[in-house]
């Protein structure tokens, strides 16, 4: 597709955005369409300046948001979709004549995943563990879906897990336990919950040996994801698989929030096998 005066412009808001995957995700799926946008990352330091410039600039229709600025960029929005206000941070900005509005695709790419993974989770209860800010996104995609049963959640980190829970019982109907990540609060955990998600950087690349959750307390009943997508299969996912449970990886989760936003943008359905293509030849 030839770059012209009508070509639409997406891009990132981060720092830094060297290392992002974003770009090629989104350039092979217009690509795909023969859509006439283009995606960009860019690094961001002047955020209030950034959002100036998306409004002051024409042919702008959207952006991914990164660190440091998912939260930070909020105040700078003209609306918040409700999720996302809940979650109290956004990774997506849509462009809507010079409307820019917030969305969360972490929390909607979490449920895609699940559900395309051939998950249920009607009545079920969902054993969360890690409760930093992919968790509250995953706990409040949950919550909205009003079909849970329940929701556990285990961290390490005694106030940001009280306040996640504290702000679930508060905003939703969820019902909510919490407590440490121990083994004993995870064998507890598994026994009375039907999905286990794991939503910490414990067995990410370059340390692929770790895992938070010993094999000896996994249990074949469970539905078992990691949002971790580097390596492909973490340790996690392959003792979870030698147990019998049934695994969902990090990279699907990762995929579906980059399809969110590449159909709020565009408004047409996102070629999902191309976009895992370029993802899975990354880390393969």
């Amino acid at each position: 597709m030839d770059i012209n005066a009508r070509t639409q412009l997406c891009g990132l808001l981060g720092n830094p955005v060297e290392h992002s995957l974003s770009p090629a995700i989104h350039n092979a799926a217009f690509q795909k369409l023969g859509l006439n946008f283009v995606y960009l990352a860019f690094k961001v330091e002047d955020l209030a300046g950034a959002v100036r410039g998306i409004r002051a600039l024409g042919n702008l229709r959207g952006f991914s948001v990164t660190i440091p600025h998912k939260v930070a960029v909020m105040p700078f929005l003209d609306e918040v979709e409700q999720t996302a206000k809940h979650i109290g941070s956004v990774n997506t900005i849509l462009v809507e004549q010079g409307k820019l509005t917030g969305y969360n695709t972490d929390a909607s790419g979490a449920l895609r995943a699940l559900q395309n993974g051939g998950v249920s989770l009607k009545g079920n209860q969902v054993l969360l563990v890690g409760t930093g800010g992919a968790a509250r996104a995953i706990a409040f995609a949950l919550a909205a879906t009003k079909e849970v049963g329940g929701l556990i959640l285990l961290g390490i980190d005694e106030k940001e897990r009280l306040k996640l829970a504290e702000d679930l019982r508060e905003r939703t109907k969820l019902n909510v336990e919490y407590g440490p990540l121990t083994d004993q609060t995870l064998r507890s955990g598994i026994k009375n919950s039907q999905v286990l998600i794991h939503s910490t950087p414990i067995g990410m690349h370059p340390k692929v040996d770790e895992t938070c959750v010993p094999a000896s307390l996994l249990a074949p009943h469970l539905t078992v994801m990691d949002i971790v997508y580097n390596p492909l299969e973490t340790r996690l996912l392959r003792e979870a698989k030698a147990v019998g449970c049934r695994t969902i990886r990090g990279l699907e989760m990762f995929l579906h929030q980059a399809v969110a936003q590449f159909e709020l943008w565009t408004g047409q359905a996102a070629p999902v096998e191309v976009m895992r293509s370029v993802l899975e030849s990354r880390f393969s």
